[in-house]
């Protein structure tokens, strides 16, 4: 078998989990991706711990004993998942000083209700940076209206940032703005530019379902012919744009200083269209200095069935945008798009919180001591 994701690794694809739950850390597991499948990173997000905390027993002498102390569940919630992020951040610690502070890191996203509120963002973000209390840790905040100045100032306190839930390139250009606008904050705090550590979570297979279903629902050959293309131009047209801003003037002078370029991350990669190669979203989007975050499946598809052939995004973008165009030309609007799947992406992440919220309680009252 070919090691397709040794191979990934070696063109300058950093491979994260998206994935993560209490039994991944205690089980050995997450160990073992670190250590057999290239794994040096791992994401994390409200629907993620939904799913962890719901599921199994993994997570009850800790419920216990906050229930014992009559915590609250918003509370709670943050005691068990900045428990796992410091645990997962322990265990990627070696990678994490093998690769000069690049890689090893665990994401944890600020409480997704705050999206629209800059400032709360900032004191959120700020307070899971002391809670978690580890360099190796990404605070992740969405890249809405209200989150792009709360990036840079989060990012101008010496704190590293994962940017998430980035669907259009204008949006993306005002990430790498925001992170530029820290890293000039933070220089003038006089603080370490190298220890300050950004990706941006650009988000893949979303694009391909709404844009699939507006194709579907014209039906015709030509807009039939589009289906599958929509997602890889829309990431490989913000590499471009990445190679741009990360050679501009404005950053060799932060570069200058110590400061490191903010990696493109590409996001929601497992498929979600079983007509298409599972791995689709791996093998077309590999270029030097990205992040693929992976969840589990899509990790050992690419790892059994994965084509890495080299680079397959730089020098596409005459394509790229020649595909955008033309889903476009069929009267689909790139705008409306970008904006629903932000929009769903809030609502998802906020529905998922106030699952997480539910479940959480039920179990602090399943596991509450009785009085006395």
């Amino acid at each position: 078998m070919t090691d397709a994701l040794k191979r990934l690794s070696e063109e300058g694809v950093a491979i994260w989990l998206d994935d993560l739950s209490r039994k991944r850390i205690t089980s050995g597991n997450l160990a073992e991706l670190i250590d057999q499948q290239h794994v040096v990173g791992v994401t994390t997000n409200p629907t993620i711990f939904q799913k962890a905390i719901s599921q199994g027993d993994g997570y009850d002498q800790q419920v216990s004993d906050l229930a014992a102390r009559k915590v609250t569940v918003e509370e709670a919630i943050r005691m068990i998942t900045t428990a796992d992020v410091r645990d997962a951040a322990d265990i990627l610690r070696p990678v994490f000083e093998a690769t000069d502070g690049q890689d090893g890191r665990v994401s944890i996203e600020v409480d997704p209700r705050l999206a629209h509120n800059t400032k709360s963002t900032v004191a959120e973000a700020k307070q899971l940076a002391w809670l978690v209390d580890r360099p190796n840790t990404l605070i992740k905040i969405p890249a809405t209206e209200a989150g792009i100045p709360a990036i840079a100032e989060v990012i101008g306190l010496g704190i590293s940032v994962n940017v998430t839930l980035i669907f259009s390139l204008e949006r993306y250009r005002k990430v790498m703005d925001a992170y530029l606008t820290g890293l000039e904050k933070a220089k003038e705090r006089g603080l370490d530019l190298s220890q300050i550590r950004s990706v941006a979570s650009f988000f893949v297979s979303r694009v391909d379902t709404e844009i699939d279903k507006r194709l579907n629902d014209i039906g015709t050959d030509e807009a039939k012919a589009l289906r599958g293309k929509a997602a890889i131009a829309n990431a490989r047209l913000a590499y471009q744009a990445y190679e741009e801003v990360f050679s501009s003037d404005r950053w060799n002078a932060l570069e200058s200083a110590g400061a490191r370029k903010q990696r493109p991350l590409w996001a929601s990669t497992g498929v979600k269209d079983p007509a298409y190669k599972d791995t689709m979203y791996v093998d077309e989007l590999v270029a030097p200095n990205t992040v693929n975050t992976m969840p589990e499946a899509t990790l050992f598809a690419v790892e059994d069935h994965g084509e890495i052939t080299g680079d397959t995004v730089t020098g596409t973008y005459e394509r790229a945008r020649a595909d955008l165009d033309a889903v476009e030309a069929l009267g689909i609007s790139y705008d409306d798009v970008v904006q629903v799947l932000e929009d769903e992406g809030v609502e998802k992440f906020e529905a998922s919180w106030n699952d997480l919220l539910k479940s959480t309680q039920a179990e602090l009252e399943r596991l509450a001591p009785s009085e006395g």
